[in-house]
């Protein structure tokens, strides 16, 4: 081959080369890259797993993208959108109450039941934070109706969903908390007591308590706080007994310390029972039979059956964002067993639930023989991803339907959620929409940004098997993304 015909063909490989790569003239050289970030930090020793891609998916930088990872909550964008594309932003729950019997004058004889629907929002959440919003609803029916006694009991209906509690592989050292409550199709207040601590006494002496709702005796508190000198450490301990309702608390608190803490309970349904007849009782309204829970399948078109109200929830484009924004593990559960109930018109569970993300997750474009999940918020220690599929599936998602609903359920950086505090008066603020994810040695954000450049990028962060503070770990990789930002 002549000089020059050599000449050609190298010319003409380099251009072929930088068409294949046109990252390389988008993106800003002065910028590290991600391995060298990594390897300067103080936590390269864990395991991190990071990938970024521009709008039509091309990976513009990646380093151990296709290795399985756990990635904490990041697992719910997975989920929260296989959730939104089977039930629709519009979906809601609705709850209802039915008597068996008859009114005789200010006496209901017979029973009143309340049928679960799996509405995960009974709480003041969506409600100006009053927490009573559905139960004062349930009550006005009935005190509409001129019934001053019910002679008869008070029966929740759970058969919507199947009996088990808690996603397999849940850790029990999570269940005393409001991140592992129970899953029941019969919910109320988040199936917690909230706790409040008062330190407002003697040095050495046990701080003072109070919960919602009513102080009530469906828990029963072991308060072996003690109070410390103003300026010591706060050092907490709270502890469920498995199998009971009796919480163990022993926190040492700094004097004038005041200290909130949603707990978890056991047995939902009854949980909401108890909680409901303490409530028509605080109206003047008696029961004088046993509370029930049920959870046998009813055929509610029955003519023995009187519907006497229903609470309708928000819709599912409100409810998502207590998935994103503020990572709410309980939301994640009941909205999945939710999707297998309305999916397969069967008992839903978390497995049925996890088959549809599947399916889902093949729409998406995902390699699913990388993909295993026991539970939809990331729990679980043996739910895994790739961030390689896991940004494909943000990828994928920019072309669905109800894309801008899913993306305003993500937190916005320096604005609210758990992205609040992160990326704050920086090029970053407003401009990054995201999920972080935290358990124990696992710290991860994954989402989307508007670049330097103007494009916008999906991005997925993963650190597990850390032993740095999870402070130091965010730092690298707000640095990161920092750095991504900037170089494309």
């Amino acid at each position: 081959m002549s000089q020059n015909k050599i000449i050609y063909v190298v010319i003409f490989l380099l251009m072929v080369m930088g068409a294949a790569d046109p990252v390389v003239a988008q993106s800003n050289s002065s910028q590290p890259d991600i391995r060298h970030t990594i390897e300067q930090s103080l936590a390269n020793d864990a395991f991190w797993s990071v990938v970024v891609r521009d709008s039509t998916g091309q990976i513009l930088e990646r380093y151990n993208d296709e290795k399985l990872v756990r990635p904490a909550s990041n697992i719910k964008l997975l989920t929260s959108a296989a959730i939104l594309d089977e039930l629709g932003p519009d979906y809601t729950f609705k709850t209802k109450i039915y008597g068996i019997g008859y009114q005789a004058g200010g006496t209901w004889e017979g029973d009143i039941i309340i049928r679960g629907s799996g509405d995960p929002s009974i709480s003041g959440t969506f409600y100006n934070e009053d927490r009573f919003h559905v139960f004062d609803k349930f009550y006005s029916a009935i005190d509409s109706m001129g019934i001053q006694k019910i002679n008869g009991n008070l029966i929740g209906n759970t058969a919507f969903f199947d009996e088990q509690p808690y996603p397999e592989g849940w850790s029990w050292q999570d269940l005393s908390f409001y991140y592992g409550v129970e899953i029941s199709a019969l919910s109320f207040n988040n199936n917690a007591v909230d706790l409040r601590v008062y330190a407002d006494v003697q040095i050495g002496e046990k701080p003072r308590i109070e919960w919602f709702p009513f102080d009530t005796k469906y828990v029963s508190f072991v308060n072996e706080q003690v109070i410390t000198p103003r300026g010591t450490e706060y050092d907490e301990y709270y502890r469920r007994l498995l199998g009971t309702n009796t919480i163990l608390l022993r926190s040492k608190l700094p004097k004038g310390y005041i200290e909130k803490e949603s707990l978890s309970i056991l047995n939902a349904p009854r949980f909401f029972l108890d909680t409901f007849k303490k409530y028509l009782e605080y109206g003047d309204v008696s029961v004088n039979g046993r509370i029930i829970v049920d959870p046998q399948e009813v055929n509610w078109n029955s003519k023995r059956y009187k519907l006497l109200t229903q609470h309708e929830s928000k819709p599912l484009k409100k409810l998502l964002t207590r998935v994103n924004k503020k990572s709410d593990n309980f939301y994640t559960e009941m909205l999945l067993k939710t999707v297998a109930a309305e999916h397969y018109n069967a008992r839903g569970n978390t497995e049925l639930g996890l088959s549809l993300v599947e399916d889902f997750a093949v729409a998406m474009k995902m390699d699913t023989t990388k993909l295993e999940m026991n539970d939809g918020s990331g729990m679980a220690a043996n739910t895994l991803v790739s961030v390689d599929d896991l940004s494909q599936m943000l990828i994928k998602m920019q072309e669905h339907p109800h894309f801008n609903i899913y993306k305003k359920s993500l937190s916005i950086a320096g604005v609210d959620g758990s992205l609040k505090n992160r990326f704050v008066n920086t090029p970053l603020e407003g401009k990054l929409f995201g999920k972080t994810g935290y358990v124990s040695g696992v710290r991860s954000i994954s989402g989307y940004m508007n670049a330097k450049s103007g494009q916008t990028l999906a991005f997925s962060v993963v650190t597990n098997n850390y032993t740095d503070k999870t402070s130091y770990i965010d730092y690298v990789q707000d640095k990161l993304i920092k750095q991504l930002y900037k170089k494309f």
